[in-house]
């Protein structure tokens, strides 16, 4: 595998752009993948690292990681003081509302240590997302139930970080995010496989911002959209939006 792309990096912090596809660290649910983004980028620097926060496999853009126990711990501090802003780009089914605030807690998904589901229930914790409409289209082809083809490319901002908050709040406003296998429509699924020629998860980490814990500097981390995701949005008649 290439190199990963750095965005950032001094003597306390680095940033990647990481490629979807690609784990953040080993996990028991998927124990097959045997290349994440923890290893790849501690073998190039030749340093330890410890991820700040986490990606889906499929999604792709921003990943911070500390450069020591102590970063990592300021850093976890700015996260739970939700200090550090965070910007996504989806494509999802259907026209959204302009702007929208989701409001919905959710529920723990998985026992990040054995991989399980857990046996005892818990309660669903607060999970705020944030998304504006920056454009959308309308394609003369029929899927599922709908004579047309009707998408949104949106700016989404979470406010609280709960696992896959992104997408299972998109499944909840009923409008999904293309491409996703778990939480999406199939049927959409797989006319934008068979429509782009691409079938991967149409959500990508564009921003990260916050104010270094050390040096109290503005860190402003972009990471822009693959020639893949852009091919995609030119084919859905999107790609002028941005």
């Amino acid at each position: 595998m290439q190199e990963l792309d750095i965005l950032f990096q001094d003597e306390h912090l680095v940033a990647i752009h990481k490629p979807a596809g690609l784990l953040v660290h080993q996990t028991n649910l998927d124990k097959e993948e045997n290349l994440d983004a923890m290893r790849l980028l501690r073998d190039q620097i030749g340093e330890w690292v410890y991820p700040m926060h986490r990606l889906d496999k499929p999604t792709s853009g921003v990943l911070l990681f500390a450069l020591s126990p102590e970063m990592a711990a300021s850093m976890v501090d700015l996260f739970t003081r939700r200090q550090v802003e965070k910007a996504y780009l989806a494509v999802v089914r259907g026209y959204t509302q302009e702007e929208e605030t989701i409001d919905y807690p959710l529920s723990p998904m998985w026992d990040k240590r054995t991989g399980k589901r857990k046996k005892e229930a818990k309660p669903a914790q607060e999970a705020i997302t944030y998304s504006r409409r920056i454009a959308s289209t309308e394609l003369p082809h029929p899927v599922g139930r709908y004579e047309t083809a009707r998408y949104s490319l949106l700016k989404i901002q979470p406010k609280t970080g709960r696992s896959r908050q992104i997408r299972r709040h998109m499944k909840h406003i009923f409008h999904p995010i293309l491409g996703d296998k778990k939480h999406g429509d199939h049927r959409q699924n797989a006319f934008l496989q068979s429509f782009t020629g691409h079938h991967r998860l149409l959500l990508h980490a564009h921003k990260l911002e916050f104010l270094h814990p050390v040096k109290e500097t503005p860190i402003k981390l972009e990471a822009g959209l693959s020639p893949e995701f852009e091919e995609i949005l030119v084919k859905l008649q999107l790609a002028a939006s941005l």
